[in-house]
């Protein structure tokens, strides 16, 4: 009995992994977004680390190597591993000037453990910077700024 079980999972061990390779096509619009910020926490909930309240910390974190997702209008998040302009994965110029821009990108979707990846195969439209949220969070949290900053702006 044990040798039949095990010879049937055998057999069925490649249909798994093939299933976990297989892309989807898709269209997608969202916004490409900084993922160490967004999942941590670290600079506010996931509303103030889009946007132009986030920009210049999403460039930072790209230039850095952090990688780049994209927030879909469907609320799932994509991580980018690669991008047609670059010849590169999960890296290049494109990644940095494409931070926080809202895009309308095709591409191929694979899913694996509950993650999903985005290769974009074109970027057909992009909106820049559409998510101008920075009156309502500031360009830089409160927090982050040092607290002899933050005594110097008050004047103290």
């Amino acid at each position: 009995m044990r040798i039949a079980l095990l010879a049937a999972l055998v057999a069925l061990a490649p249909l798994g992994a093939n299933a976990a390779t297989e892309g989807k096509k898709v269209s997608l619009k969202g916004e490409l977004i900084d993922t160490w910020c967004y999942f941590s926490g670290v600079m506010g909930g996931p509303e103030a680390v889009v946007g132009s309240a986030h920009h210049t910390c999403a460039i930072w974190c790209a230039a850095g190597g952090i990688p780049v997702g994209m927030l879909g209008e469907d609320g799932d998040v994509y991580m980018i591993l690669k991008l047609p302009e670059d010849d590169a994965s999960a890296g290049g110029d494109s990644f940095v000037e494409l931070t926080n821009d809202t895009i309308e990108a095709e591409g191929t979707v694979y899913e694996r453990d509950g993650l999903k990846y985005l290769v974009v195969s074109e970027v057909k439209s992009n909106l820049g910077v559409a998510n101008l949220n920075h009156e309502d969070f500031g360009i830089v949290p409160g927090f982050a700024i040092p607290k002899k900053d933050r005594k110097a702006l008050k004047g103290e």
